[in-house]
C-alpha cells in the first residue's frame, strides 16, 4: 500500500501506567492504515512507540523509523520496520523526521516527546513549516500542559493564534481526519 501523506508520531519509550495508552497507541496504528497514511516515528520497539509501530506494521501500513547510532547500544531499536533510518545525532533525527512528514502527533510520552512536539509546533509558529500539529489527550494525560499553554496566552507569552495551531483530540480518527482535511493559515 502506497501512503498518501506520512504521520509523525511522537511518543514514549514507556508504555505509562494505564492501559489505555497503549491501547490507543495501537488503534492509532490501525487508523493509519484504515485512512492510508504511512508512519514516521523514533523508531523504537519498546513502550507507546514499539505499540504502535506493531500495529500499524500489522495492518499494512508503511513505517519508517529513525534512530539515533548512539542509542544503538541499548538494543531498543525495532529491526522489523519497512525503513529504518540510523542518523548521527537526535537533532539529525528530529529534522528527517519532520522533513518525511506530513503532520505530526504527539502519544503520551516524556521529555523527549515534550521537546519534539514543541520544537516542530515552534517551527510552525515561526513559519518554518506549515503542517498540522496534534496532541492525542488519551485520559487526560495533557490535561496540564494544555492548562499552561492558556496560562502562557494569558501572560502574553503566546499568541491565542499560535496556540491554536495545536490541534487537540481525544480519538486518533479524529485527530487523523484534522490533520489530513488541515489547510494551513494564510499568515501568522
Amino acid at each position: 500500500m502506497t501512503a498518501t501523506r506520512n504521520i509523525c508520531v511522537f511518543a514514549g519509550s514507556s508504555s505509562g501506567v494505564r492501559d489505555e495508552y497503549s491501547t490507543v497507541a495501537k488503534v492509532l496504528g490501525r487508523e493509519l492504515a484504515a485512512k492510508n497514511c504511512g508512519l514516521v516515528y523514533g523508531g523504537g520497539r519498546v513502550g507507546l512507540m514499539g505499540a504502535l509501530a506493531d500495529e500499524a506494521l500489522a495492518h499494512g501500513v508503511n513505517v519508517v523509523g529513525v534512530f539515533p547510532k548512539r542509542l544503538f547500544a541499548k538494543e531498543v531499536a525495532h529491526r522489523g520496520l519497512s525503513d529504518l533510518r540510523v542518523v548521527s545525532s537526535m537533532q539529525e533525527r528530529k529534522t528527517l523526521m519532520g522533513d518525511l512528514s506530513h503532520g505530526f502527533i504527539a502519544l503520551p510520552g516524556g521529555l523527549g516527546t515534550l521537546e519534539e512536539l514543541f520544537e516542530v509546533l515552534s517551527w510552525a509558529q515561526l513559519g518554518i513549516h506549515t503542517k498540522p500539529c496534534g496532541i492525542l489527550n488519551v485520559g487526560g494525560y495533557y490535561n496540564f500542559l494544555l492548562d499552561f499553554l492558556d496560562h502562557s496566552v494569558s501572560e502574553q507569552f503566546l499568541g491565542s493564534v499560535h496556540k491554536s495551531l495545536l490541534m487537540i483530540e481525544n480519538e486518533p480518527s479524529v485527530l487523523l481526519d484534522r490533520l489530513i482535511t488541515y489547510q494551513a493559515p494564510e499568515a501568522r
